[in-house]
């Protein structure tokens, strides 16, 4: 029992830090203007460094991008971002994505990503959904930079396909599992 109390307090001072040393601004929400700027300019930095982002997103139905993610935890950790589901160039939507976690972990970092989805069934599947996690839905492949390279219009069979970019800070692990994505009012 005071395991379990110890833990919830760490939690809660983790979350206590983020909001208040690390991102002012997170705790309260950003304008949609804000979001969309930088969605925009995190979209146009990933296309950048990866010419396959370039041409996934030429593709691409919509792409759901979060430019913002803070992670961070110690044993009890969780992370957070706001984003834009753009879609035509014009934004359809803003997003939430949050996940919590517990195991072996420690430290903070800040990084974005941006799904690109490639089917009406995908873009269906985020606008229908109450807050969806990632790995109940749509199948999702996460890209390596590094080796999108090898990627070809061929070899691209998957409604959709996740770029990380950005990485800041120092904390072991990226990943989507687990992730719960919310369509939010702006």
């Amino acid at each position: 029992m005071m395991k379990d109390v110890r833990l919830t307090l760490e939690f809660m001072v983790f979350l206590l830090a983020a909001t208040t040393f690390i991102t002012p601004d997170t705790a309260s929400g950003a304008s949609a203007a804000e979001i969309d700027r930088s969605a925009r300019s995190a979209l146009q930095q990933l296309y950048a460094e990866s010419p396959t982002a370039k041409t996934l997103g030429k593709k691409a139905k919509a792409i759901l991008v979060f430019p913002s993610i803070v992670k961070g935890g110690f044993i009890v950790g969780g992370q957070f971002g706001e984003g834009a589901l753009l879609r035509n160039g014009k934004t359809a939507g803003y997003y939430n994505t949050i996940q919590a976690s517990y195991g072996m972990q420690a430290g903070l970092q800040k990084y974005g990503y941006a799904l690109f989805l490639m089917s009406d069934s995908a873009i269906d599947w985020v606008n229908r959904s109450n807050g969806w996690e990632i790995g109940t839905g749509p199948s999702i492949v996460v890209v390596d930079v590094g080796k999108a390279t090898s990627m070809t219009t061929t070899t691209l069979h998957s409604q959709i396909y996740a770029f990380f970019f950005g990485q800041r800070g120092l904390m072991g692990g990226l990943g989507l599992q687990g992730t719960k994505i919310t369509r939010v009012s702006k």
